[in-house]
C-alpha cells in the first residue's frame, strides 16, 4: 500500500471503504447471475455497520469484495482512497495483512494449538520477532478478557471464548477495519450478546471500523448503521439509532 493510504487512514472524514457502482457477476449467458448489481456506498473510519438481507442478497459477496477475497466485475473499489483494482496480487495480500482483520462464524482456530499461538499465527507473516509476536498476542487476548486462557487449547474453551480468541487474532494485527461474517452464528443468546458488547466497545474505545454481516436483528441493533440488501442491491441504508446508546 502507498503512503497515500497511510495518510488517509488517519483522516476520520475520509471513506475507508468506498464502493462506486460495484457489480459482481457469476456465469455467462442465461446462467448469468448478478450477485452485486451496482452497489454504491461509503464507510468512514470508526463506523460500526451491519449488513443484512435474505439468503442470496449479496451481503457476503459484498464483504468478500471489501476484504479483497473477491474482485468486482465492474465499478470502483477504493480503500483509503486507493483503487484496489490497480494493486497487484501481492499488494492486495499486504492490504489484507496490514489493514484488515477477519472474524468468521466458524472461529477457524487450529485445534491442537494454544489460544496464544492461534493469535500469534498471522503475526508470523508480518516478520515479527518471537518476543514481539507473543507480547502483541497477549495484549490482544487481554483486550478480549482471555489473558488467563492464553495457554489453553480451543477444546478447553467454550464457544464464546473461542470466538474471543478469533477476535483477538483479528486485533493482533492492529487493523483499521474488522470484517465480521456472522460472528455470533454458532453461539447461544447469552454468548452472542457478550461478543456483540465486546465488538461495540472495541468500536467505541479504539475507533475501530467494523463491518458485520448478520441475519439476526438483535445483533444488528448493536451497530450504528444498518444496510439492507436484496437481489444484489442496497434496498435501505439507515442509522440504527441504538449503536450510540
Amino acid at each position: 500500500m502507498s503512503s497515500q493510504t497511510a495518510s488517509t487512514a488517519t483522516d476520520p472524514a475520509h471513506p475507508v471503504i468506498d464502493f462506486r457502482d460495484i457489480t459482481r457477476v457469476y456465469g455467462k449467458g442465461e446462467a448469468q447471475v448478478f450477485a452485486l448489481a451496482g452497489i454504491t456506498l461509503t464507510i468512514t473510519q470508526g463506523e460500526f455497520v451491519a449488513i443484512m438481507g435474505p439468503s442470496g442478497s449479496g451481503k457476503s459477496t459484498a464483504m468478500n469484495v471489501m476484504g479483497c477475497l473477491d474482485r468486482p466485475s465492474s465499478g470502483q473499489y477504493l480503500f483509503n482512497g486507493v483503487e484496489v483494482a490497480d494493486l497487484t496480487q501481492d499488494q492486495r495480500a499486504l492490504l489484507r495483512r496490514h489493514y484488515l482483520g477477519f472474524i468468521f462464524q466458524g472461529y477457524n482456530l487450529l485445534p491442537r494449538t494454544t489460544a496464544l499461538q492461534n493469535v500469534e499465527l498471522p503475526l508470523i507473516y508480518k516478520g515479527m520477532s518471537r518476543d514481539e509476536r507473543e507480547a502483541r498476542a497477549l495484549s490482544a487476548l487481554e483486550k478480549v478478557g482471555l489473558g488467563n486462557r492464553a495457554h489453553h487449547d480451543p477444546s478447553e474453551l467454550s464457544g464464546g471464548q473461542q470466538q474471543r480468541v478469533a477476535i483477538a487474532r483479528a486485533l493482533a494485527g492492529q487493523p483499521s477495519v474488522i470484517l465480521a461474517d456472522e460472528p455470533t452464528g454458532n453461539l447461544d443468546t447469552t454468548r452472542s450478546i457478550e461478543i456483540m458488547e465486546l465488538l461495540q466497545s472495541l468500536n467505541r474505545d479504539e475507533n475501530l471500523t467494523i463491518v458485520m454481516v448478520t441475519h439476526e436483528d438483535d445483533m444488528a441493533a448493536f451497530s450504528d448503521r444498518l444496510i439492507w440488501m436484496v437481489d444484489g442491491r442496497i434496498e435501505s441504508d439507515r442509522p440504527t439509532g441504538k449503536g450510540a446508546a
